[in-house]
């Protein structure tokens, strides 16, 4: 059975649709910081509480991706990415009509749950409908909506706030309603002829894992690593995560249709592509930090700080694209290599030299069409490439499940650095030259990848 042949729709048309989906998801990860504070002036917010509008959509993101993302490999690619489309709709109604704060975490749990879905079920359709040589463009395309996002969002979101921050997330409404009318007209539908038991315990068991890693290092205060570690909210959740690891592998390996296939994390080449998922995480978190070193450093104004960034955003949208037609023409090892290059050395110029606006736009430069290559093409490409045709879902989710702990990690990772060092630059300079060592070692572990040269076939047949 080929997917490529379930759709008459243009490939053109199909990409499209995808694109729109995700670019309305990543717009509101870029859109919600400049309705904060009028949300936490409306309901009365401190900046604990008001952290959780983030941490919530963190949780829910982390534990609907890989499971709507297995959702389309059994009931088919349309119907799972128009679930995702609704339930981000869905979401982010009840965000904009909340009078209460509970109300407003409830939808933003509802379109992180939704959202997760989106971008690892865009990618498994891309391995469906176009051929292994144009796979790596398409999904360039897809990447670089990261940089579209975050260019777009802060512009969206002050032109939106003039009227009130609830026409932040209604905006997505009339979005959402749209591509989900396209997807269901043009997305290909291949569910599983074979009908087998849904995995109710490995989905609750890997729900509980990943909710229970999310809170307790989220909440860790890496201000002090050793008294974080301890705190009574942080290391009981710490070790319900690892308790949980083993219980939901046994389960995995007994389920008749498991979550998350044992086979997924047997193969060499997606062992290594699971580290460099991590490491690439990692690196996308230091990021974060990048506004609040350049004001200890360079002594600019917060909102100059932000601004500094555009650079970097530039690159997503440039590199993600001319990585995604490397791969189609070279293969996707020594584009993964290059990434990871790039990363190294503008994470070293961040960290090793006397920082300058020179300097710190140069190494921006650097670190986004690293992080371009990663979160664009290659990665994903080896993914569809080495599972079966009937796993692509799950095996994108299990990606984008590597890319957030990564995340997560590397966040705790900076603050941690850089408050044992007194939070001045000379803090997130050792941060990010951590992170640039880390990744140097998965430089090394990347030898190990097939090199994989695009194939002029079709996808394979299940």
């Amino acid at each position: 059975m080929s997917l490529a042949d379930s759709s008459a729709a243009p490939p053109r048309r199909i990409l499209a649709v995808l694109f729109t989906g995700v670019l309305m998801g990543a717009l509101d990860i870029a859109i919600v910081g400049p309705a904060l504070p009028a949300i936490q002036a409306d309901f009365g917010l401190d900046g604990r509480a008001l952290s959780w509008i983030f941490n919530i959509y963190i949780l829910f993101h982390l534990i609907g991706a890989p499971l709507m993302a297995k959702l389309s490999d059994r009931i088919g690619r349309r119907h799972a990415y128009a679930v995702s489309i609704t339930a981000f709709g869905i979401g982010s109604v009840v965000v904009a009509s909340a009078t209460d704060f509970s109300t407003l975490l409830l939808g933003r749990a509802i379109q992180a749950f939704g959202a997760g879905g989106i971008f690892p079920v865009a990618a498994a359709v891309i391995g469906d409908t176009f051929p292994a040589e144009r796979r790596g463009r398409a999904l360039g395309l897809i990447g670089a909506v990261f940089g579209v996002a975050f260019l777009l969002g802060p512009l969206l979101g002050g032109l939106l706030l003039r009227f009130s921050w609830h026409w932040l997330f209604l905006i997505n409404v009339p979005i959402a309603v749209v591509v989900l009318w396209q997807a269901m007209r043009v997305l290909p539908s291949v569910p599983q002829t074979e009908r087998r038991p849904f995995d109710l315990l490995g989905a609750i068991c890997l729900s509980l894992m990943l909710a229970a890693l999310a809170l307790g290092v989220s909440t860790l205060d890496t201000s002090n690593l050793l008294a974080g570690l301890s705190a009574p909210m942080v290391w009981p959740f710490l070790i319900l995560a690892a308790a949980c690891a083993p219980v939901f592998w046994l389960l995995e390996q007994r389920a008749a249709d498991p979550v998350l296939h044992p086979s997924l994390l047997v193969s060499r080449e997606l062992k290594l592509i699971a580290v460099i998922a991590l490491a690439t995480g990692l690196a996308e978190a230091g990021m974060v930090f990048l506004p609040s070193m350049a004001v200890s450093g360079l002594g600019v104004g917060e909102a100059t700080a932000s601004f500094m960034l555009l650079p970097l955003v530039g690159t997503l949208m440039i590199g993600a694209p001319a990585a995604g037609r490397l791969v189609d023409a070279i293969g996707s090892k020594l584009v993964i290599q290059g990434g990871l290059l790039l990363c190294i050395a503008g994470l070293l110029l961040f960290g090793a030299v006397a920082l300058t606006l020179s300097s710190f736009f140069a190494a921006g430069c650097l670190t986004g069409l690293g992080l371009a290559v990663l979160l664009g093409a290659p990665l994903r490409y080896v993914v569809i490439r080495e599972v079966p045709e009937t796993q692509r879902g799950a095996g994108q989710g299990l990606l984008t499940l590597f890319l957030s702990v990564g995340q997560l990690t590397g966040a705790a990772l900076v603050g941690g650095v850089s408050a044992s060092q007194g939070g001045d630059v000379g803090g997130y300079q050792r941060a990010l030259l951590t992170i640039a060592a880390l990744m140097a070692i998965v430089f090394l572990a990347s030898a190990g990848l097939k090199r994989g040269r695009a194939i002029s076939s079709g996808p394979k047949s299940a």
